[in-house]
């Protein structure tokens, strides 16, 4: 290990972390831009780390800054050992690493194993080297069906849309799940696993505190690649057997690199992001010998109704229990519409968002905040078409991401509101004028804002000794709404639009809306959430 990682993970550093730890993602190319190309960088990033450490997080998630010609905005990785010019060098990299620890903060990277760009050396060489060559072994490789190879070699979709097989001149078709600019890796072949490896001592012997593993449920497909049978596969992810996900071979790997993360001290961890079709079998993939965590999308997709919450909550605790790994809990990500938007938009929205975070943050296990929710930033909507970027809006009208990925407002009255340095008013993507009254400096001075929400709910997540990791018990309350206790501590949400009278559970800690009690009872607001120490019996 490197004096670097050995002076930012010290042997004393508390074990466990992970359990109960706030992750903010940053999407580093819309959080801040430090050299005035109006693109966000690893530069912009250092120079906001006050900002989290204010807002009261535990980690930060980085998305990928390596290099890549950016088919897939980063996710299409050319050199997994170094920086894309775009966000900065290798030594931007070390240096945010260090600062965040210095300001408390551990930091996350994303790694993407399923497939790598197409101007990634070995397939540049696979490329050159023509079919039945070695080099083409490290990627899926294959002829073509019908009389001349014309038709690809099986059924398979790609998730942004259309075949998921591309036909290169001399005949031969080569697998990308994702962009015909991303192939799938080969991970039957032990060069793969080897790469990986060295890959993730890399970053690890630069400090990096774990990883989130892009498409987790990939990399192994099932033998003999053979058809799904019916269109619609992207409909089919994370509900039906697929052969080219959540194969039972993606544990080996995750259990090798568990046993590579617990080689290093500081408790380093995986995140999976995994789509599977059961809870049964998205719980294999934080078995105590693999990965730490597993992103919670059921969650994220539960619609604002007082059952539906309940149910996914109840299924998601009962999902990782079996395996004693903690729960996770988002809102919103870089791949989805923001929440604000997704709960109606306007007032109504951001009422039921602001509500959503303090119920989230009040559930056992971990939480991730996606940059800017901590704002109350809504979806835009209204992106035009010659702007807007994301190779995902080509698979059918309202599926691009572009929306969500809007740089963030720090401050200033005018767009782009000090995302870039003074001077600088053309970004990647444009930054509307509705978001002057949500800029991180407009909200500080604002007691009532959502920044001010949710700083004061992480504060009293970290003081309140019955708040993180734990148990859960439900209260009884009246329809439309939830209310649970966690040793001294209640939340109560009113998910209903009416205001809604309930007992004073006790001495209010936070409320996500003004509202109103006397000695006995409380006036629950609409679409509300509560918190409250209890009172002794």
């Amino acid at each position: 290990m490197t004096d670097l990682a050995r002076a930012a993970h010290p042997v004393t550093a508390p074990v466990r972390w992970w359990r109960d730890a706030v992750i903010y993602q940053v999407y580093v190319r819309s959080f801040a831009d430090g050299d005035g190309d109006g693109i966000g960088d690893l530069l912009g990033v250092r120079g906001r780390l006050g900002h989290l450490a204010d807002l009261g997080v535990d980690a930060l998630w980085l998305t990928p800054f390596y290099t890549s010609p950016m088919a897939d905005f980063g996710y299409d990785v050319a050199d997994y050992r170094d920086v894309d010019p775009i966000f900065g060098t290798l030594a931007d990299a070390r240096a945010l690493i260090e600062d965040a620890h210095r300001h408390g903060l551990r930091v996350i990277i994303d790694v993407v194993p399923n497939h790598t760009s197409d101007r990634h050396v070995w397939f540049t060489a696979a490329l050159a080297a023509g079919p039945g060559a070695p080099e083409r072994d490290r990627y899926i490789f294959r002829p073509g069906r019908g009389a001349a190879g014309e038709s690809p070699p099986n059924d398979w979709e790609s998730v942004f849309g259309g075949p998921a097989w591309t036909r290169l001149p001399d005949g031969e078709w080569y697998l990308h799940l994702f962009a015909p600019q991303q192939p799938d890796l080969n991970w039957d072949h032990p060069e793969v696993h080897e790469e990986f490896d060295s890959v993730l001592r890399f970053w690890l012997d630069l400090g990096v505190d774990g990883f989130r593993i892009d498409v987790a449920h990939g990399m192994v497909k099932a033998p003999g690649l053979p058809d799904v049978g019916r269109p619609g596969h992207v409909e089919m992810l994370g509900v039906e057997d697929l052969p080219y996900f959540d194969q039972d071979g993606v544990h080996a790997i995750h259990r090798a690199w568990r046993r590579l993360l617990d080689s290093y001290d500081g408790e380093r961890i995986g995140v999976a992001e995994a789509w599977a079709r059961s809870p049964e079998r998205l719980a294999r993939y934080v078995r105590p010998d693999e990965l730490h965590q597993a992103f919670n999308f059921h969650f994220l997709k539960a619609p604002w109704d007082a059952a539906a919450l309940r149910a996914v909550i109840d299924e998601s605790i009962a999902t990782v229990a079996p395996v004693g790994a903690p729960s996770t809990w988002v809102l919103s990500n870089h791949d989805v519409k923001r929440h604000v938007t997704r709960y109606g938009d306007g007032p109504g929205g951001l009422r039921r968002a602001r509500a959503a975070a303090l119920l989230m943050l009040a559930l056992p296990g971990s939480a991730y905040i996606y940059q800017g929710e901590e704002l109350g930033l809504p979806e835009v909507l209204d992106l035009p078409d010659e702007v807007c970027q994301d190779p995902q809006r080509l698979r059918a009208p309202g599926d691009g991401r572009d929306g969500c990925r809007v740089p963030l407002p720090w401050g200033d009255t005018e767009p782009p509101f000090a995302f870039s340095p003074p001077g600088v008013t053309a970004t990647w993507l444009p930054v509307p004028a509705s978001f002057g009254p949500l800029t991180v400096a407009a909200q500080q001075a604002d007691p009532a804002s959502t920044l001010n929400l949710y700083k004061e709910a992480l504060r009293l997540r970290r003081a309140h000794p019955a708040l993180g990791d734990g148990a859960l018990t439900w209260l009884d309350s009246p329809p439309g709404t939830l209310a649970f206790s966690r040793g001294g501590f209640v939340c109560t949400v009113n998910v209903s639009a009416s205001p809604v009278a309930v007992p004073l559970p006790g001495t209010l800690l936070l409320a996500s809306s003004p509202l109103t009690a006397d000695t006995r009872t409380v006036l629950l607001p609409p679409e509300s959430a509560a918190w409250w120490t209890a009172d002794s019996a």
